[in-house]
């Protein structure tokens, strides 16, 4: 199945469903949190621009998400 088109706001908020909190903000880059699994993820956010698949992805893959559970999130 194909991942859904999504911003970056909108995965910021799915994540923060999830557990993860954001720590920090350089730039258009968020930095989020998870403090039982200590991960930090890194978020692009540029308004209204939909992120690349692959970069969804790898995002999916560092907070241990599968793509399923992220569509139930969302």
């Amino acid at each position: 199945m194909k991942l859904p088109r999504t911003t970056g706001e909108k995965v910021i908020k799915t994540l923060r469903k999830n557990g993860f909190e954001v720590v920090g903000i350089r730039g258009s880059h968020h930095y989020l949190h998870h403090a039982e699994r200590g991960t930090i993820i890194t978020v692009p956010v540029h308004s209204g621009k939909i992120l690349a698949p692959k970069t969804l992805q790898t995002i999916l893959s560092q907070a241990g998400i599968s793509q399923d559970d992220f569509r139930e999130l969302l």
